[in-house]
């Protein structure tokens, strides 16, 4: 074992050392001993040296910046144009579907005749269900009434008509659509008809329903699709939402397809 009593003097000679400095032991091995000079420099010298100096550095943080933010305003509008385009693929593909051709001939609960004409302008969200129905149409309805009035509640957009037409004509009179469409909304429409007239309206938008058994009580359910329609001022089809959408969902939607809107009947 080496055993080395430094003193000033042997440290002023350990600095004149070239390294790498070879120190003998008494055995003959040698032990290697690196060392770093140590500046003369004082405290705060080193630490300005440390710091990124003059204007170069702040150029170059301002470059990086402006570099970064140009990248995720790029990606955000790639981003923007492939949702845009996968929308106008996909509302494309529900026209050629033909969901809502022809016309269709109904009484609204206020006894007046409503054709498919007298929505043409009117941004329109349709929904198909029946007055008895326990749950699930008081449900979706909730929904539907959620969604225009988010709408409603933004400045500039327009006016959305909410719309619920019968599958169930034998119970669902003028007067009982009056009565169940007011716990809703106020300009919620409701519509119903004949047999014939609801089988007609029924096929065109594809919903299907079926009565089920009558119970002791002459009451039945009527099973049938579930979907919120959306119908643009042009009157034709161009989206639908089942159960799954909530109401965010479906305004923001909505709310995509009005920006994209361009009238195919001028």
């Amino acid at each position: 074992m080496l055993l080395l009593v430094w003193t000033p003097k042997a440290w002023h000679r350990l600095f004149l050392l070239k390294p790498p400095a070879l120190l003998w032991t008494p055995g003959g091995e040698a032990l290697h001993m690196r060392y770093r000079l140590m500046s003369r420099q004082g405290p705060g010298e080193a630490s300005r040296q440390s710091q990124p100096q003059g204007p170069g550095f702040r150029t170059r943080l301002l470059i990086t910046a402006l570099f970064g933010a140009g990248l995720g305003g790029a990606w955000l509008a790639a981003r923007a144009e492939k949702e845009q385009r996968r929308q106008q693929q996909r509302t494309e593909a529900l026209r050629q579907a033909a969901v809502g051709q022809g016309d269709f001939s109904l009484l609204d609960h206020r006894g007046q005749a409503r054709c498919k004409a007298d929505f043409r302008g009117q941004w329109v969200l349709m929904y198909f269900g029946f007055t008895h129905c326990p749950d699930i149409c008081p449900d979706e309805l909730e929904k539907l009434v959620q969604v225009v009035q988010k709408l409603e509640a933004e400045p500039g957009l327009p006016p959305v008509q909410p719309v619920f037409i019968t599958v169930d004509p034998a119970r669902d009179t003028v007067a009982a659509m009056a009565r169940y469409v007011q716990d809703f909304h106020p300009r919620l429409l409701g519509l119903t008809g004949s047999a014939e007239q609801v089988a007609q309206v029924s096929r065109s938008y594809r919903v299907y329903y079926s009565a089920g058994p009558k119970d002791e009580d002459q009451d039945y359910i009527v099973d049938h699709s579930i979907a919120i329609y959306l119908l643009s001022p042009d009157g034709l089809f161009t989206d639908y939402y089942g159960r799954a959408k909530s109401a965010q969902q479906i305004a923001d939607s909505v709310r995509r397809h009005m920006a994209a809107f361009r009238s195919v009947l001028h």
